[in-house]
């Protein structure tokens, strides 16, 4: 008989459409109503967000706040600190560059202020580069040392006949180099039924596994839940599986060599992504000089069974 499992967090309530509560790329699928963001969401955000965004913010925020100050220059009067052009482009664009070399205290000489209006306010934009690029220096320090996993799932879930019964199976590799140590691995099977008064209830088995934690993996990992009485799959058919509305969700840790601490990563798969009678071909082989070889692209690569 299968166990359930108390929620372990993704909520008892569904619907006919529910989507999976967690990506396939461990991202969040809630959307959140009515949040309030503060100041100290700040630096979760920008740690959070991809590298193109982060530059991309970066370069819109220095580039505005150079034009701010281009046109302040501008309304105090640009002969302060260089001769007008007599053309409000020119002279705004003089605004520009004296205010990207006072921002990031270049100071090529060329433009200097000579008013005291000019003066002050350079000072005050001096101060305000000096706190933005310690700023952006703290961010960039938190995002590169941030310990992270970097795991990759195969893309499809596999369920084939296995020893004397049948298994549900999935791979996953390191995209680094380095060996994951003692990797840990637990998979929770989160099936969605519809209860005779129409609503839409989840139940949750944390499913046994083959081997839930090894030594370590240099190479791929095949998890393997065996498909027998006490499995909450065992009472379907393999036809069956594939129909129903259910989600796995994966959690691995692992000690990360490179950051000298505990990494986690997530993932779910989708009953939608699973292949029947069919296995995973070898991902690794062995050159000439007997080195083991670990081919990335064949990690989710399978053929029929025979």
């Amino acid at each position: 008989m299968a166990k359930k499992v108390k929620d372990p967090g993704l909520g008892y309530s569904s619907s006919s459409n529910a989507q999976r509560i967690i990506n396939a790329d461990g991202s969040s699928n809630v959307v959140h109503a009515n949040r309030r963001f503060g100041a100290d969401d700040l630096y979760t955000f920008f740690i959070e967000l991809p590298w193109w965004q982060f530059f991309t913010l970066i370069l819109i925020g220095y580039s505005l706040l150079n034009v701010l100050f281009a046109f302040v220059y501008v309304f105090i009067g640009i002969e302060q600190i260089t001769p007008s052009k007599g053309n409000f482009l020119d002279d705004l664009l003089n605004g520009f560059f004296f205010s990207a070399q006072t921002l990031t205290t270049v100071g090529y000489g060329g433009i200097a202020p000579k008013g005291i209006a000019a003066n002050v306010i350079a000072a005050f934009e001096a101060m305000i580069g000096l706190l933005s690029f310690s700023f952006i220096t703290g961010l960039l320090y938190g995002r590169f040392s941030k310990a992270k996993a970097s795991i990759r799932f195969s893309e499809n879930l596999i369920l084939r006949d296995f020893k004397e019964g049948r298994a549900l199976m999935f791979r996953l590799m390191n995209r680094r180099k380095t060996v994951m140590i003692e990797p840990e691995i637990t998979v929770t099977l989160s099936l969605s039924e519809k209860k005779l008064n129409g609503e839409y209830k989840r139940q949750f088995y944390e499913l046994k596994l083959e081997r839930n934690k090894i030594m370590y993996l240099p190479t791929v990992w095949t998890v393997v839940h065996e498909i027998d009485e006490k499995s909450p799959l065992y009472k379907y058919s393999n036809k069956e599986i594939s129909e129903l509305d259910g989600v796995l969700y994966v959690l691995t840790q692992y000690h990360e060599e490179s950051f000298g601490q505990k990494v986690y990563q997530i993932t779910s798969y989708n009953f939608s992504s699973l292949e029947i009678d069919v296995k995973y071909t070898s991902s690794f082989y062995f050159d000439e000089v007997g080195n083991t070889v670990l081919d990335h692209s064949k990690l989710s690569e399978i053929s029929k069974m025979n």
